[in-house]
């Protein structure tokens, strides 16, 4: 074996993504289309109606603001671990294996969660086509084909989301354009970005709902390892990213709002029996049969892109943690060929064949129970981690102050951000039972998987400091080359 053999054998694919494929990686997750879709007229409905559009643009405005500190911190750290090695290079070894815990929990929630809401959509869609077959058939046949793919070679499934992603934005670009052709119900109104419009009902709801349709913008540095040119291609596709699907959501919602009537939106979403309904039924009104087909396939085609993104964003952490001997090494290893993170990759895919079945034989509903409380648990995990991130940047700065970055990007907007995020994170966790639909005990002990999952973390990065002193100092470093 070569010198440069040897050196790549536990490495993954370096140069294999420029920023357009980042890009695309990152608003897969973000599952543009199930946004529009499915938590779109449900943050209307639960939330602040046609406010919502206007929720859109200040929490896109909030990531921005988040962006600035992630990004000059992307420079200096570059690690596939992203928040864990944040956390660690900022504020110690045993707050990075807290994170890499939570990172590792948050993304598997919400890959696994999608599987249910995948499963069913996927029935539906082939029900209408006189194919039969129990939700749970179809997310198995998804986790086989996403298990492939994630073994392979992560340009791989980039070409794949791409062709998805692309296709999940004109669909839904041609509505917007005939919506906005025809002037909508009442014509054109700028009142959903009125403050009394996003003040009305319960904004706390909506701001919740916006933050789990970004979930995924901040994957960009979990692919820093495999970019090119990394200092340049990941603060390009982060920025690149929340512009694009920020601005995405907030035309769409406004459309929707305008397209069945400011003062029409909510008495006609609560006269569906499903919410989830409510953009297609739109896009029979606006554009047609032929378009609402084609978007009711691509629905069940941005689930897929979604589930494929989270499978390889886990894949990552999980890589991370055990190359850097937090998890087993055995885990920490990539291909020979693919150079991808094929162990973790079998892991995660074991994982979700495992919750899906557990699903299926105890009769949970795919959506309310599987994806509603799976999905919840993930956002509140990731909004944790921005949180840590954020606090993360700030003590990372004054302990490095030669390192040419600017206060506002280095203290005053993380500063800012973090006590944004705290404030999210209590309205999540006292808003949780309402949101997921889980009562009782499962309202409790659902968020605080989070919190089990950050001292487990703890322990683990604590006796990886009794054990191997080196190793707990070196987490979150960029890998040697």
């Amino acid at each position: 074996m070569t010198a440069i053999e040897a050196g790549e054998v536990n490495r993954l694919r370096k140069n294999s993504l420029g920023v357009g494929a980042i890009t695309f990686m990152v608003i897969s997750a973000a599952a543009p289309l199930t946004a529009v879709a499915g938590g779109t007229p449900l943050g209307m409905l639960m939330g602040n109606g046609a406010g919502f559009a206007g929720t859109y643009l200040i929490v896109t405005l909030l990531l921005l603001l988040f962006a600035v500190g992630y990004v000059a911190m992307s420079r200096h750290v570059g690690n596939a671990g992203a928040f864990y090695a944040y956390a660690a290079r900022g504020l110690g070894g045993l707050a990075g294996g807290a994170t890499a815990l939570i990172a590792i929990l948050s993304y598997n929630a919400m890959q696994i969660g999608v599987m249910g809401l995948l499963g069913a959509a996927t029935a539906g869609l082939f029900a209408g086509w006189g194919i039969a077959l129990p939700w749970w058939v179809w997310s198995f046949i998804a986790i086989a084909i996403v298990a492939v793919l994630g073994y392979r070679q992560v340009d791989l499934s980039a070409k794949i989301l791409t062709v998805l992603v692309l296709a999940e934005y004109v669909v839904v670009l041609v509505l917007d354009l005939t919506i906005l052709k025809t002037g909508g119900d009442s014509g054109l109104s700028a009142a959903p970005f009125s403050w009394s419009q996003i003040t009305s009902g319960a904004p706390a709801i909506a701001i919740l709902f916006c933050f789990a349709a970004f979930i995924g913008f901040e994957a960009t540095t979990i692919y820093a390892e495999e970019a090119r040119d990394p200092k340049v291609t990941i603060p390009r596709a982060t920025y690149f990213s929340v512009i694009l699907i920020g601005l995405f959501y907030m035309v769409t919602a406004w459309l929707m709002a305008v397209g069945a009537g400011v003062d029409k939106l909510l008495p006609a979403l609560q006269g569906l029996q499903d919410p989830t309904t409510f953009l297609f039924g739109l896009s029979d009104r606006y554009a047609g049969t032929l378009l609402t087909h084609a978007m009711s396939i691509l629905f069940v085609s941005s689930l897929f892109a979604g589930v494929l993104a989270f499978h390889n964003a886990v894949a990552r952490y999980m890589y991370v943690a055990g190359r850097e001997k937090l998890l087993p090494l055995s885990i920490g290893v990539t291909h020979t060929s693919h150079q991808s993170p094929h162990v973790a990759s079998v892991i995660q895919t074991v994982l979700a064949a495992v919750v899906v079945g557990l699903f299926a034989v105890l009769g949970l509903d795919p959506v309310l129970a599987l994806f509603s409380w799976l999905t919840n648990v993930a956002t509140l995990g990731v909004i944790v981690m921005m949180a840590v991130a954020s606090l993360a940047v700030v003590m990372y700065f004054r302990a490095n102050p030669s390192s040419q970055e600017n206060a506002l990007k280095t203290t005053i907007l993380p500063a800012l951000t973090f006590v944004a995020f705290a404030i999210i994170i209590y309205l999540i966790v006292i808003n949780f039972g309402s949101l997921s639909g889980a009562g009782g005990f499962l309202g409790v002990f659902l968020p605080a998987l989070v919190l089990i999952a950050a001292v487990v973390g703890l322990l683990l990065a604590g006796s990886l400091k009794g054990r191997d002193p080196v190793a707990f100092a070196n987490l979150g470093k960029p890998p040697q080359d």
